[in-house]
């Protein structure tokens, strides 16, 4: 491997031009590509193999004129206050809305309040249910825009209009969270380097990769749909880790130079070396990424693969382009003016010691009270995350001025909190004897449960044999009440299936939820076992120990758990919500657990990778464990801390992001990274090494035989360049020298 990415260095650094012009020209491809083509993006949670998707599919064949699958909107009235919306007046002009509702573009159907029980008791409240042909993702602009003309006029009346359900959703806005991030970064690595130049390089190289990945996925999505929350991610996880793995390099080819080498050496020597290490960080990350796609949720595979492409796409750019960036930088990149003194004592005259070392030397001399106060730390950060409560983004969980969620305590005050979540009842009685009799049998149970608000009669498909009843619970759609309820029905649908041959199955937003949350918790235990067996592995072969890996793991454990409790205690308990400017705090997003683990793994690898590589390098080297650690902090701390303050700052710009799935995986991946880089790496990792000396690096001989040595420290590199070199002083002094001629 090292010998490989030498070559590969000086190769791109000797045809530079050549890469450039090849990566200009992919990039002008993608681009021109993802400007001509129209994207589609799909964030319909479908989960194969549950009972609410079979229901949902079966609709969709029996029942096509419900659509199903399309999307909803609810529109809300309210009277004047001293009103009613049945008045002759006032009922006028709700149906006057209700007929335009009908006439607008993509309606599939509108439920007449006054014909279908969607006024209160009062007769101050009412809804109009509004179905559509088409799937949220493909509702027009001009669908949304005559919902909110029908709003308008009802407002001009002197009604109050509110509207939610999935047809209100809009797209977010694009922020400027990303340019936050690297205004950010380009200051952090000024400060590191002392050096425009060199704190250029990674920037340049990380918007390119950037550019090419998201106009790749913008050019998928032309031809298979894709969730709308696809690129934001890939552009939040490309831009952090293409900038920090350019930075690993440029800072070990900076070092090359310092030491006296060409140029065109310290490239292939940085990449040996520098590039090697990254090659297997990104490549924890990939594993851990892609391995979403084995949870069977469309919204995450499309997430994992398309941040797995963007971390693949960081690699390769970091391997070439940056070396081919490097040669026309030449020896400049390490010329700088904005260095401090102290900056300048230590790399020039070697005088004084890196803050990094100092805080490794604290470390080593007292390990164990050191290890004890940050595990313990991490323990009580973790604490809220036991009472993490799952659930799906929903008009009860909008910001409380928008109109979704003034819909929603509007139907609440007048109907209950059930009515903004019905479930769908579907009897198949297709093997059965007698249709209506079970369909009868599945109303009359429903009606005999206590949190049942309402039951709809039966409505059956052409044939007669499939029936579609609507039932309200009195619980809200998220309460724990609701979920029994729905376990329940379906329970109770068991016993009518054995009596009348007709299987019972519920679903609809609820349901669905329900069953997103169960599928995510059934495969979290399965997904961790493939990405952290496959990662171990990895981390086996860089490593060469048994022990190193396994603290790794337990590391990562401690991160993602204390960052699960810092996300419980923000949006869901509301703590520090103003800071971050959460607006709505209530259950954490059900793909935001399983989607965490996955990255915060593979960013924890990063670090671990990063920081011990350069430990074992020493090691391997000669030097005594102990003397390791504080070479790996020599070489790594001061780069190790700059990659994670510009990887927080990447993370946490994207808070500004009105998406709550967004905005809580950008406090969750910020706060996991100062957790991971600062108090597992840069805390617990010396302590342990510490206290374990030399038997962190031990590896049974038959495993040793086992494994293939990829020479990741760049052990047979550094034999074969002094191999060479001996080699070619001999040659130098076997050959005469020419003898002038008089």
């Amino acid at each position: 491997m090292a010998t490989f990415l030498y070559r590969l260095g000086r190769f791109s650094y000797r045809r530079r031009r050549l890469v450039l012009m090849l990566w200009i020209a992919v990039l002008a491809v993608v681009g021109i590509g993802a400007a001509t083509v129209s994207t589609t993006t799909a964030d319909t949670f479908a989960v194969p193999g549950t009972q609410s998707q079979r229901a949902v599919d079966l609709l969709k064949e029996e029942f096509p004129q419900v659509s199903a699958d399309g999307a909803t909107a609810r529109v809300v009235f309210e009277a004047p206050e001293g009103q009613t919306l049945t008045s002759a007046a006032n009922k006028a002009e709700v149906e006057s809305l209700v007929g335009e509702l009908k006439a607008a573009s993509q309606v599939a159907s509108v439920a007449d309040p006054y014909t279908g029980a969607a006024v209160s008791e009062d007769g101050t409240i009412a809804y109009a249910q509004v179905t559509y042909k088409v799937a949220e993702a493909d509702v027009t602009d001009a669908a949304r825009a005559d919902l909110e003309r029908v709003a308008e006029q009802g407002e001009q009346a002197g009604l109050a209009v509110s509207m939610g359900g999935t047809a209100v959703n809009e797209e977010p806005a694009q922020s400027a969270a990303e340019l936050i991030g690297i205004v950010i970064a380009a200051l952090v690595m000024v400060i590191t380097f002392g050096s425009l130049v060199a704190a250029g390089l990674p920037l340049l190289t990380a918007v390119f990769g950037v550019g090419a990945a998201i106009g790749g996925i913008s050019v998928a999505g032309a031809f298979v749909d894709l969730s709308s929350n696809t690129s934001t991610l890939a552009l939040m996880l490309g831009l952090a880790v293409a900038i920090d793995y350019s930075l690993f390099i440029v800072s070990r080819y900076r070092g090359e130079l310092r030491e006296g080498r060409a140029p065109e050496e310290a490239v292939g020597r940085a990449l040996g070396t520098a590039g090697s290490a990254v090659v297997f960080a990104g490549l924890t990350v990939v594993i851990a990424l892609a391995g979403l796609s084995v949870i069977g949720i469309r919204i995450l595979t499309d997430i994992g693969l398309g941040a797995a492409f963007a971390v693949v796409v960081a690699v390769v750019i970091a391997l070439t382009l940056l070396p081919a960036m490097l040669g026309f930088a030449g020896t400049r990149i390490t010329a700088g003016k904005l260095r401090t003194r102290r900056m300048r004592a230590i790399e020039e005259r070697g005088e004084g010691e890196p803050m990094g070392v100092r805080w490794a030397r604290f470390v080593l001399r007292h390990p164990v009270k050191v290890l004890v106060g940050a595990v313990a730390a991490l323990i009580l950060l973790a604490l809220p995350a036991f009472s993490l409560q799952l659930g799906m983004p929903s008009d009860a969980t909008a910001t409380p001025d928008s109109t979704q969620r003034t819909a929603y305590d509007t139907i609440t005050d007048g109907f209950g909190a059930g009515f903004n979540g019905p479930l769908t009842v579907v009897v198949d009685a297709r093997a059965g004897d007698d249709p209506k009799a079970a369909a009868a049998d599945a109303v009359a149970l429903l009606d005999n449960l206590p949190d049942i608000a309402s039951v709809s009669p039966a409505t059956f498909n052409t044939t007669g044999d499939v029936a579609l009843i609507r039932a309200v619970p009195k619980s809200s759609p998220t309460s724990e009440e609701t979920v029994d309820l729905v376990s329940d029905i379906r329970d109770r649908g068991a016993a009518l299936q054995d009596d009348t041959g007709a299987e019972l199955m519920v679903t609809g937003t609820t349901a669905l939820n329900i069953d997103v949350s169960k599928k995510l918790s059934d495969a979290l235990i399965p997904y961790l076992t493939i990405v952290i067996g496959l990662a171990l592995v990895l981390l086996l072969l860089v490593f060469r120990s048994i022990l190193v890996p396994l603290k790794a793991a337990l590391g990562f454990l401690l991160s993602v758990l204390a960052t699960l409790g810092v996300v419980v205690a923000v949006f869901q308990w509301g703590w520090l919500a103003d800071l971050f400017g959460v607006d709505q705090t209530g259950p954490i997003v059900s793909v935001l657990p399983i989607f965490m683990v996955g990255v915060v793994f593979g960013l924890a690898m990063d670090y671990q990778v990063f920081l011990v590589t350069r430990m074992r390098e020493e090691y391997v080297h000669g030097a005594e464990p102990r003397e390791a650690v504080l070479a790996g902090f020599r070489h790594g701390a001061r780069v190790v801390t700059a990659a994670a303050v510009i990887m927080i700052s990447v993370f946490a710009g994207f808070l500004f992001s009105e998406t709550a799935l967004v905005k809580s995986i950008g406090l969750g991946l910020a706060a996991a990274v100062l957790f991971d880089a600062f108090v597992v790496r840069m805390t617990i990792v010396p302590a342990v090494m510490a206290l374990l000396g030399h038997r962190a690096w031990a590896l049974p001989r038959r495993v040793d035989r086992i494994l293939p040595n990829v020479d990741v420290e760049g052990e047979k590199l550094r034999h074969l360049l002094e191999q060479d070199s001996e080699e070619t002083e001999k040659t130098r002094e076997t050959t005469p020298l020419p003898t002038g001629r008089s």
